[in-house]
């Protein structure tokens, strides 16, 4: 089995969805507006898709109190230190700052304008 996406109910789906258009390289492949706000999000490789969407039934965790530890969606990046500038000045905040591990990769994690966190990683040796 492969996995299909990953589903995250957010309070703005539509805006969420854009801003990973236009900051992650993302694209997007189906959006609803009714019954309730919904994208659909690939990378760009379309190897992993997101379910950005807002069900008024469920809770809407609070990201922006989730420790980056229990969960995050991490990103691989060439250049870590330049993309985390990149996405700070696209609103972006920092929770951790780009860090050289013993191992050869470099990390770090900010979280969205919405609070998620988006790990940066770029692997000494691709892991896939």
């Amino acid at each position: 089995m492969e996995i299909e996406h990953l589903g995250l109910n957010v309070k703005n789906p539509a805006e969420m969805a854009d801003w990973y258009v236009a900051h992650l390289g993302m694209r997007i492949v189906r959006g609803c507006d009714e019954p309730a706000v919904c994208r659909f999000v690939a990378d760009s490789a379309d190897d992993v898709m997101l379910e950005i969407y807002h069900n008024p039934d469920a809770d809407t965790p609070d990201y922006s109190t989730l420790d980056p530890l229990v969960a995050h969606l991490a990103f691989a990046s060439d250049d870590v230190e330049a993309d985390h500038a990149r996405l700070l000045a696209a609103g972006a905040t920092t929770a951790t700052a780009p860090t050289p591990l013993d191992n050869g990769d470099t990390i770090a994690i900010l979280r969205d304008p919405w609070g998620f966190p988006i790990q940066l990683c770029h692997r000494a040796e691709p892991m896939l």
